[in-house]
């Protein structure tokens, strides 16, 4: 039987796709893109982007299968402390073993969703027949003005959103300011471009990324002052009090930050599972030790990682954050 607007719908336990929109709001707060040839999406082109998270888990083969039977993710590596995941030979998501963890509560700071970037609206399109067909539970729709996403939970309650982009060329700019909002998806508009009787999304496609991290804060003017000031993002949705967008190199938003569930929240405890850490890379030396100079200025003592590439700093709620070199 193929795969129909129902059918998805009903992954949300929904009957229409207005219906779904509290999902997708709760989410963000807020033309067939098919490459004719192979190139990274422009959000992965911007002088600053996003690379690789690591996400602290408690059952790590639950975890691993999940991300590979749902994103098709593809295990790239394994050790009795964890496994990276990614596409094509690009590590994307990192799993750490902590069997004892406490699962970190909705009002914590830490982890909102991480978005994976799908290079355009057909691997959407193949990915939601995918899910529909495997029965996979999703969360809310949404239709964003600048992207179409797909939001949904792991078994450890991390956020995830998948989405491709409009064309860059369509998105509406004043000042600055990107127009986002959350309208219905079109569902029908996607699932024209896949074959809907048979299920032939089986493994991420090749440039499937992180396409931006959305973090929740406890105060955000101190992410001002650690993303903005120090990290060298600039804003793109100016205004608002509960949440706040920001890119480089006029994408609509590589990092989001809110206030919805964590307002006030302090230091994140040890021994919990989420977030551990993301990174950022960056296109030039230059950029990179520029920040190095305002992180260390700033007081927040940039550490070398481990494998002499870029800097690691810790956010003000005990969040990691990678800077990389490209």
């Amino acid at each position: 039987m193929p795969v129909t607007r129902r059918h998805i719908l009903t992954l949300a336990g929904v009957t229409t796709a207005a219906a779904a929109l509290p999902g997708a709001l709760a989410a963000e707060g807020i033309t067939d893109t098919t490459p004719t040839k192979a190139t990274l999406p422009f959000a992965l082109t911007t002088p600053i982007h996003c690379g690789e998270v690591a996400i602290r888990v408690r059952h790590l083969d639950n975890m691993v299968a999940y991300y590979r039977a749902v994103l098709g993710l593809a295990e790239l590596s394994s050790t009795k402390d964890g496994a990276t995941l990614g596409v094509a030979g690009t590590p994307l998501l990192h799993l750490i073993t902590t069997p004892d963890a406490k699962i970190e509560p909705v009002t914590s700071a830490g982890l909102y969703h991480v978005a994976y970037l799908m290079p355009n609206r057909a691997e959407l399109a193949r990915w939601l027949v995918h899910i529909a067909m495997t029965k996979v539970p999703v969360s809310g729709f949404a239709d964003h003005n600048v992207s179409e996403a797909v939001y949904l939970m792991d078994p450890e309650g991390n956020g995830i959103e998948v989405y491709s982009d409009r064309p860059r060329e369509n998105w509406q700019w004043n000042e600055g300011v990107v127009t986002m909002g959350s309208e219905p998806l079109d569902i029908d508009g996607i699932l024209a471009l896949a074959d809907t009787k048979k299920d032939t999304f089986t493994a991420a496609p090749d440039l499937l990324r992180i396409g931006h991290m959305h973090l929740k804060v406890g105060d955000l003017q101190k992410g001002d002052a650690f993303y903005v000031a120090a990290a060298g993002l600039v804003h793109t949705r100016k205004g608002r009090e509960d949440a706040a967008f920001l890119s480089s190199g006029g994408y609509h938003h590589h990092v989001a930050m809110n206030m919805w569930h964590s307002k006030g929240a302090g230091a994140r405890r040890s021994g919990q599972t989420g977030l551990a850490w993301f990174s950022l890379a960056v296109s030039d030396h230059e950029t990179l030790e520029a920040q190095r100079s305002r992180f260390e200025a700033a007081g927040f003592a940039p550490k070398a990682i481990a494998d002499g590439r870029g800097f690691e700093v810790t956010d003000p709620w005990g969040t990691g954050l990678r800077l990389v070199p490209v």
